[in-house]
């Protein structure tokens, strides 16, 4: 049986009344404990009266209803509110705030919150981030009490700020916002204030692999806002798990006078690849490619070819194509993954190679790159160097996307998407 629901916008201001109906005071706010079940049960009201803020337990009111609420207990506890640790106020710290939808991976703005009398007593059971509740909000008297949640977003589904609640003594989850794609997350970051982002960025820091994947998608803005508010040895940390390039883009971001200092504290081998990396134009195919990826001479087996993918710390979008090596050390081909677990472990990798593999040269630009990789329907390109023909590094489909595409394109795809919603 579906459950009736109680809008709390109906609720603040509404008059505390004993069961006579004499008022005693007006409800400011309702409590909740968060944490403790998926839908947050009420533990109480802040009602003033007689100019104070008090406590009202919700075991002391005898029915919650729109306009009215019914104080049960002969007498008023008269000691001043304080909140307790885990405590949340759903007008002042939730209403019209943004919250995050773990569903859709999106924010919303908690327009109305609802509640519920069920088994277990009164429990917040969702947030309405529709238009409704501010039309409700015109109509008068009961009549807009008929107006509904078109779109109720599950309380299951959210998860609030409340780094603005100090006293709160509570912080976002990290094992919820790790079911989200990394690039979920920025958007997550990317769409919220400051403080909301610094407080999901910490949030997951409780894996460094997410948080530098997490960092890799986000904007250079949004980059350059975060890494700047840590000190030199947070930013190495934060470095020294990113791919080589990303780090390289990211430390493009700090502050001049503070760059040599970071590049300083980074691991030697990922130092080495970030200095290369940076030598090289940002609009060239030198300053978008990645020193990560696999390598096998002619005469190798397919068995040495997955060895060396199994060994290789390269992103796996990386590894999916292995490049092959003729006598002179130049890119005489490749193959696939796919190539080579279908093949016999024995085989000789000449024996399965694509050969004519397409390169680019270090300094072409962009735009040279995106028709390399289009004429040839490729979704990795090498680059090589011109004179030695050495391959330098790879380029990756999402490397070429990411660039040519107009900076804030996904944050405005997302906007545009809600809005279709």
């Amino acid at each position: 049986m579906s459950l009736e629901l109680t809008h709390l916008s109906t609720i603040v201001r509404a008059p505390l009344v004993d069961r006579d109906g004499g008022r005693i005071g007006r409800v400011q706010d309702l409590i909740i404990r968060v944490g403790t079940a998926a839908h947050p049960p009420v533990t109480g009201l802040v009602v003033r009266i007689g100019g104070r803020d008090l406590f009202v337990a919700i075991s002391k009111v005898a029915s919650i209803g729109p306009r009215r609420v019914v104080f049960s207990a002969e007498r008023v506890d008269l000691r001043k509110f304080e909140r307790r640790p885990g405590e949340l106020l759903l007008a002042q710290d939730l209403l019209a705030r943004h919250l995050i939808n773990l569903v859709r991976g999106r924010l919303i703005t908690a327009n109305e919150i609802e509640l519920a009398n069920g088994e277990l007593g009164w429990e917040v059971v969702g947030v309405d981030p529709g238009r409704r509740p501010l039309l409700r909000r015109l109509m008068p008297g009961r009549l807009s009490e008929r107006v509904q949640p078109k779109h109720l977003v599950d309380w299951e589904s959210i998860e609030p700020f409340v780094s603005h609640v100090p006293t709160a003594r509570l912080r976002i989850p990290y094992r919820k916002l790790a079911r989200l794609h990394p690039a979920q997350i920025a958007d997550l970051v990317e769409a919220a204030s400051h403080e909301e982002g610094e407080e999901i960025i910490e949030a997951v820091g409780a894996d460094r692999e997410l948080e530098a994947d997490v960092f890799e998608e986000l904007d250079v803005e949004h980059q350059a806002e975060f890494v700047n508010s840590r000190s030199d040895v947070e930013a190495a940390r934060l470095m020294s798990r990113m791919a080589a390039d990303e780090a390289a883009d990211l430390i493009s971001q700090v502050d001049q006078e503070r760059r040599a200092s970071v590049l300083e504290l980074l691991p030697e081998s990922q130092r080495l690849k970030v200095k290369h990396l940076l030598s090289y134009h940002p609009d060239t195919a030198g300053g978008v490619m990645s020193p990560d990826f696999v390598l096998v001479t002619f005469d190798s087996t397919v068995a040495d070819a997955l060895d060396a993918i199994r060994q290789s710390h390269a992103s796996p979008e990386n590894l999916h194509v292995v490049f092959v090596l003729d006598e002179q050390e130049k890119v005489a081909g490749h193959v696939t993954v796919v190539d080579l677990i279908r093949s016999n472990p024995s085989a000789a990798v000449q024996t399965i190679v694509r050969p004519n593999t397409a390169t680019v040269a270090v300094d072409h630009d962009l735009d040279q790159v995106a028709r390399k990789m289009s004429d040839f329907n490729l979704t990795v390109l090498p680059v090589v160097d011109r004179t030695s023909g050495h391959v330098l590094g790879i380029i990756t489909i999402d490397d070429v996307i990411d660039v040519l595409l107009p900076q804030g394109w996904r944050r405005d795809f997302a906007t545009h998407e809600e809005g279709a919603s």
